[in-house]
């Protein structure tokens, strides 16, 4: 009986100490209504010097066409020449969450950054843009090696220490902060490419950009082994067709030297016959390796990705910005419990400190 009596003026009290901090509360009112109205202004000032952001999204679907399987007898012919037709496995290096990974590398993002593009008639790199309206270019104005920074390099040129690592910073920003990619639906190949920043032609730029070369090389990666492939035989098959037209000549060349050979010296007919083997061979490879290569093309049009472009970001964008109604109720609600907040703490610190 005695626990239950302490359980009941244990919650009493509570409810009674509860009801004294609320009406203390309420007799501060006054001064929680002026953090209320100070919030207000804030928010208002907010939402007015706050700068818009700008969302370009696009989606896409990966069909991967990979043929897969051997090819049977043209496969075997091929592995005579040390060749191997068909497909090998390889369309499992981008696949699903390798090729969001793909889209936050390095190499992509800063690839897509010293892309040079028009906005509104005027060429400009997408890294100095970039630096340009974070407002970085006038931060390093006074500084003796970043103020004069260039970007325009040739294709085998490297980049020197100081562009490495302001490269390497703005990538780590923006695929952290600028660059989000999803699959909306985990049982669809359908990803979104979304680029967020405050200036609405750099977002769509950038976005069509790194969307650009991802794809360019993920079909490239793809189809690599096959077109290698190709080459090979397209190479092996010009050769063979080279010596059997030198054959031919040859043929042609013997028989016009001698018209009419002597029946009884067989000796001259030799070289004839020697050109004829030759010809009859070099025919017969060349018949294989033309079936050979056939085959091997379609073989890398069975391994070519299709890529369909479902939508891509359009002028006007989409604009993120916090309104001034917006700014003004957030300001007035957060003010006022950070308000409570301060007047609850005082009081409990006087009241210990008593």
């Amino acid at each position: 009986m005695s626990e239950t009596n302490h359980k009941e003026v244990t919650l009493k009290e509570l409810a009674i100490k509860t009801n004294e901090w609320l009406s203390y509360l309420r007799s501060k009112w006054f001064i929680i209504l002026i953090g209320c109205l100070c919030g207000v202004v804030l928010g208002y000032l907010y939402a007015t010097y706050k700068k818009p952001k700008y969302v370009a999204a696009s989606t896409f679907a990966l069909e991967d066409a990979n043929g897969g399987g051997s090819l049977g007898q043209m496969a075997g012919l091929a592995s005579m020449v040390g060749i191997e037709i068909g497909s090998s496995g390889n369309g499992g290096v981008f696949q699903g969450d390798n090729l969001i990974e793909l889209y936050k590398s390095r190499n992509m993002i800063q690839k897509s950054l010293l892309t040079e593009t028009d906005f509104n008639g005027k060429k400009q790199l997408l890294i100095d843009r970039y630096l340009e309206f974070n407002n970085l270019k006038a931060k390093w104005a006074e500084h003796p090696i970043l103020k004069n920074i260039n970007f325009r390099v040739n294709k085998n040129e490297k980049l020197n220490r100081a562009q490495d690592s302001i490269l390497g910073e703005v990538v780590k920003e923006i695929g952290k902060n600028n660059l989000v990619v999803t699959k909306p639906d985990k049982k669809l190949s359908i990803l979104k490419v979304q680029v967020t920043s405050k200036d609405e032609l750099f977002s769509k730029a950038f976005d069509d950009e790194i969307v650009k070369n991802v794809n360019e090389f993920y079909v490239q990666t793809k189809t690599k082994k096959s077109l290698q492939n190709v080459a090979i035989l397209q190479h092996q098959t010009d050769s063979v067709k080279r010596e059997l037209n030198g054959a031919l000549a040859g043929m042609a060349s013997l028989t016009d030297a001698n018209p009419n050979p002597n029946p009884a010296r067989q000796i001259l007919k030799v070289p004839s016959q020697r050109r004829q083997v030759d010809a009859q061979a070099n025919t017969a490879i060349l018949t294989e390796l033309v079936k050979n290569l056939e085959m091997s093309k379609v073989s890398q049009r069975k391994e070519m990705p299709l890529i369909q472009m479902i939508d891509a970001p359009v002028l006007p964008l989409t604009k993120l910005a916090t309104t001034k109604t917006q700014g003004m109720v957030t300001g007035f609600f957060l003010a006022g419990f950070l308000m409570s907040v301060l007047l609850l703490v005082r009081r409990g610190f006087l009241l210990m400190i008593k």
